[in-house]
């Protein structure tokens, strides 16, 4: 059993969307999971449906909706602090001494983040790749376990099938939970969703089959 666990993603609602389920699963394991947030997702389109949001109040809406998920799934957060949008230029060996030292202080066991060239988003990719980097300069004997999640369409066929395959059906509705406190960015899915209508209910049917399996590939490192 894992004796703590760190996901590290760039933007609030990554945990979420990306591994609420697999969360959710550790917590009620009784494993303490902390977020690593590398940006407030300030540069995102979306400012609500209908638009409650500008460009000045939006970070302060995300870093509340990111506390009000992390609540809902019972886990601790961090702020990384770096910009949304713009962590593709930034230092690799800078961003992994920072988040190393975090690493660090925590003294997880497992790691969760985002599979270098496979997350879709060039944030995705960096702080993946930057993360992966961290736990690389550290010591072989105290390396925690990285579980990389590859999301860009076609990854298995490149890459092979996923290492570890969480089916999290059971604690859907813990992940939708965590996901709709994510309002800015998720008002469109919780309209679409609302009522009991034909139409929403397969609506919500097609997204859990789309969302109800969480993959990861443990890396491998050959130093």
């Amino acid at each position: 059993m894992e004796k703590n666990v760190v996901v590290v993603y760039p933007h609030p609602d990554d945990e979420s969307f990306g591994a609420a389920g697999t969360i959710t699963k550790l917590r009620n394991e009784g494993i303490p999971v902390t977020y690593l947030c590398g940006t407030l997702g300030e540069m995102g389109r979306n400012m609500g449906t209908p638009p409650f949001a500008n460009r000045e109040t939006l970070p302060l809406i995300r870093e509340k909706e990111l506390a009000n998920a992390c609540k809902v799934l019972d886990i601790d957060y961090r702020l990384l602090g770096y910009r949304d949008k713009t962590m593709e230029y930034e230092d690799v060996q800078e961003m992994a001494g920072h988040i190393k030292g975090i690493l660090e202080d925590i003294k997880p066991t497992l790691i969760i983040t985002h599979y270098p060239d496979y997350a879709v988003h060039p944030d995705h990719n960096a702080i993946g790749a930057a993360t992966i980097e961290a736990v690389k300069l550290m010591d072989k004997e105290s390396r925690p376990e990285v579980w990389a999640q590859a999301i860009s369409k076609g990854f298995v066929d490149e890459l092979g099938s996923p290492d570890i395959t969480y089916d999290v059906t059971e604690v859907f509705d813990k992940k939708l939970e965590a996901i709709f406190e994510h309002k800015s960015q998720a008002g469109g899915m919780i309209n679409t969703f609302s009522g009991e209508t034909p139409d929403a209910i397969e609506e919500k049917k097609a997204f859990q089959k789309r969302m109800s399996k969480e993959q990861f590939y443990i890396w491998e490192y050959n130093d």
